[in-house]
């Protein structure tokens, strides 16, 4: 279920993104339409219009989930829009500069695509480098083909640099998001135990570590009695069943503490004594999981738990003070089993 969910969120951050730039790209383009327009810049106005065109049709492509053609269109298109208004306009229009947001988007796309090859990403920015440096000596030795007023050149110049450095930042903070929300699932999922699906001992590590306040904290461990005689004689499987039944019900029966598988047929409360009510809550579980019928694939089981229990100590690290609620559970394993030891 996880890897379903990182797959749905993996394809929505692409589409919205696509979504996101081509209308981007599409207002750009109108922009541009009207710039051209006033500056009587024919041949750019009817490249600029099939442009357009183009823009609305990529919608299509996005629609059917073809990403990657979706990008590899666009880059080429727009390197050789941007190329050509740069000679015609140039290079103090600024076009040239969205060669260095199109880098961005190429190592965005390399993340997000299916083979995850920087190589290509590597060889679009040689590219857009290789272009810049040429349009900057194509425009330094010939005039523009349309001489424009100063204050549109001005104005498209920091339109194209505000467009680049905002084009930048966006595909960043989404890429951060991404990464962000992933790296979280990865963080849940490696504190979670498979099986049982309650924190493991990393979860327990992390809990241990965040808080600060653990004067009146008792830890309790606890294991299935005989647990490996179910194992041999039911197989592993009634095993696991167990498991997850002894975990559901650590659960939900013990509701305002902290609870991890800590190894095999070992769990681990954490609670809060400060109505010195631990024992009575120990004991509650204990007689639960007593009373409980376990039945799965005709096999119906009774079993009991034994617990050890050890209050926090200004000294204690995480290891010890589990080391202290273990040897209390293994005298209640020594002295007949299904008991509580505090």
């Amino acid at each position: 279920m996880a890897v379903n969910g990182n797959k749905v969120q993996h394809y929505k951050t692409i589409a919205q993104t696509c979504y996101g730039a081509n209308i981007l790209y599409l207002i750009l383009h109108i922009v541009y339409l009207i710039f051209f327009l006033i500056a009587k810049a024919n041949i750019l106005v009817y490249i600029n219009a099939g442009i357009i065109a183009f823009y609305l049709l990529c919608f299509l492509l996005i629609k059917r989930r073809k990403y990657y053609y979706y990008a590899l269109l666009c880059g080429n298109v727009f390197f050789a829009f941007v190329s050509v208004s740069a000679i015609m306009l140039g290079f103090n229009s600024g076009f040239q500069l969205h060669l260095i947001g199109l880098c961005v988007v190429s190592f965005f796309t390399s993340y997000f695509s299916k083979r995850r090859r920087i190589g290509g990403s590597i060889l679009w920015v040689i590219l857009s480098f290789g272009i810049f440096i040429t349009l900057y000596f194509v425009c330094k030795n010939n005039p523009p083909y349309y001489f424009i007023d100063s204050w549109m050149e001005t104005t498209l110049f920091i339109i194209h640099s505000l467009f680049v450095f905002g084009f930048v930042a966006v595909y960043l903070v989404i890429f951060l998001r991404y990464a962000f929300s992933l790296e979280k699932k990865i963080m849940n999922e490696s504190r979670t135990d498979e099986l049982t699906q309650i924190n493991n001992r990393y979860g327990l590590y992390d809990y241990f570590e965040e808080t600060s306040d653990k004067a009146n904290l008792v830890l309790a461990l606890f294991d299935i009695d005989d647990f490996k005689k179910i194992n041999d004689t039911y197989g592993h499987v009634t095993g696991d069943y167990v498991l997850k039944e002894v975990a559901r019900l650590a659960s939900t029966k013990v509701e305002d503490g902290f609870i991890c598988r800590y190894g095999g047929e070992e769990f681990v409360f954490v609670l809060d004594n400060h109505k010195n009510d631990v024992v009575k809550k120990l004991e509650f579980f204990k007689e639960v999981i007593q009373n409980t019928t376990f039945e799965f694939n005709g096999v119906v089981l009774k079993i009991t738990v034994t617990i050890g229990a050890s209050k926090f100590n200004n000294n204690f690290t995480l290891e010890r003070w589990v080391e202290e609620a273990d040897k209390k559970m293994y005298q209640g394993k020594n002295s007949g089993k299904d008991k509580v030891v505090f």
